[in-house]
């Protein structure tokens, strides 16, 4: 059994101050990944957390290539709803090659079914 390591919950508040943090200490650094390690040591998260606040603030800026937050949520939304309607579609299938099924039976089979509407009259 593998332990499941503990992830904390920042508040948005912390990110956005973490992210500002890093912006106006930047210089004071020699590169961007010794900054996110200071920094970050600092506040008590760690240096890839802050680094991929950062990015994604930068992306939500326009600064940067790639999906904004917003984007990503609507990513996410459209991906459980694609999942959703996959399960429901393959429900149909079965429920339909079931029923099928069930009357090439009855036809091939030559009697009347017994079924709850087996009791309606046949047109001929």
């Amino acid at each position: 059994m593998s332990k499941k390591t503990y992830t904390p919950i920042y508040s948005a508040e912390f990110r956005e101050r973490a992210i500002q943090l890093f912006k106006d200490h930047r210089a004071e650094y020699a590169s961007d990944n010794k900054a996110y390690r200071g920094i970050a040591e600092k506040l008590g998260c760690s240096g890839d957390s802050l680094r991929t606040w950062c990015l994604q603030a930068a992306r939500d800026a326009g600064q940067r290539a790639g999906p904004t937050s917003e984007e990503k949520a609507r990513i996410k939304e459209l991906e459980r709803e694609n999942r959703e309607l996959r399960q429901a579609n393959e429900i149909l299938k079965k429920a339909s090659a079931y029923f099928a099924q069930a009357e090439l039976d009855r036809h091939s089979s030559g009697k009347r079914s017994t079924g709850p509407l087996s009791n309606l009259p046949h047109r001929k």
